[in-house]
């Protein structure tokens, strides 16, 4: 972190490492943060650290000498979560809190900004505890030397006056149903209090893990007699490699026609894959709803060394070097994702 600039329009303090201790230095004298119990206080503390982390793959130097950091949090909270899977391994609930506090530092200082605040902050607080990153925000505006912290302080005070208008100052907006949910996460403009009437038609389950997470045991554990269209059994029916890019297009499709099938007799099934994105999802779910599909996202996860020793036990292993990318990319499902959201983690 010494070694990154940053622009001294916003932080006359210096480099990011000075910023990162000068932020640390303002959390813990905080007396918000004090008044949290130790374990909550230890993810603050975690979090401010790592807040910034991935400034230094951002961070350029613009022609005018303007020094600028697009999209560190987004970058900063996956390797947050590769750090606290891998590294420093930490328990789930825990970890997912600091990913989601180093995602959202910079959301209480821009919410107004977004193109609908609103639903912004809505998701947000269903990922994050937002009464903890109004905190973070401060302490980061806190840490650094600049003319605008008067007015910035101010705008994170807006955000605590907005979360507790909306009923998710430091809780999860609440839905009347998980209907009411789906209906506001996937149509723009729509009423946080509309219910929607809906009749499903079947109850379609996405597995979501990294290989060798143990989905399939978790299929025949608890679902033996639900139908299920399974990526790995295609492939091997069809001879066709993990890593063959063409090979895998041609496996999605051929899932995708088997799910049509069950979608169009209301009948539900399982769609077993990795499913580590949430583009990955999102794309899938997109296709269940337009059948009137309840949709259940079923998140597996087993610590880090577990991992390889089930891949490795598997019938088609996944490279260890596959395996490492995938981890890299992983994004946890939130729970605004589908109708009903669960976390199966060792």
């Amino acid at each position: 972190m010494q070694t990154v600039p940053q622009d001294s329009y916003y932080h006359a303090e210096g480099n990011v490492g000075v910023h990162a201790q000068m932020v640390l230095s303002a959390l813990v004298v905080e007396n918000s943060f004090q008044r949290l119990g130790l374990q909550e206080q230890e993810i603050l503390w975690a979090a401010a650290l790592l807040h910034d982390v991935e400034k230094y793959s951002t961070t350029v130097i613009e022609s005018d000498g303007r020094i600028t950091s697009n999209g560190h949090a987004r970058k900063g909270a996956m390797t947050a979560r590769q750090i606290l899977y891998r590294d420093v391994p930490a328990p789930f609930a825990i970890r997912e809190q600091v990913v989601g506090l180093v995602r959202y530092h910079g959301l209480p200082i821009w919410i107004f900004e977004k193109p609908d605040p609103l639903k912004a902050l809505i998701m947000a607080s269903m990922e994050v505890n937002t009464e903890w990153l109004a905190l973070l925000a401060k302490a980061d505006m806190l840490g650094r030397v600049c003319n605008d912290q008067d007015e910035m302080l101010y705008r994170i005070d807006c955000f605590e006056a907005y979360c507790r208008e909306q009923n998710c100052w430091g809780t999860p907006r609440a839905f009347e149903s998980e209907d009411a949910l789906m209906y506001y996460a996937n149509h723009e403009n729509s009423a946080v209090d509309y219910v929607p009437f809906e009749q499903t038609a079947a109850e379609v389950i996405l597995l979501s893990g990294l290989p060798g997470a143990g989905k399939n045991t978790f299929v025949k554990k608890h679902y033996p007699d639900m139908p299920v269209v399974s990526l790995d059994d295609i492939r091997v029916k069809k001879g066709i490699s993990p890593t063959d890019k063409t090979g895998n297009g041609q496996v999605i499709q051929e899932a995708k026609e088997q799910a049509r099938v069950f979608l169009r007799k209301g009948e539900g099934f399982i769609w077993n894959a990795t499913n580590t994105t949430r583009q990955m999802r999102l794309q899938l779910i997109d296709l269940f709803l337009t059948y009137k599909a309840k949709v259940k996202i079923v998140y597996i996860e087993v610590p880090y060394q577990h991992l390889h020793k089930q891949n490795r036990d598997r019938e088609e292993m996944v490279p260890n070097a596959v395996m490492e990318k995938l981890i890299d990319k992983l994004e946890v499902p939130a729970r605004w994702e589908a109708h009903d959201v669960t976390y199966h983690v060792e």
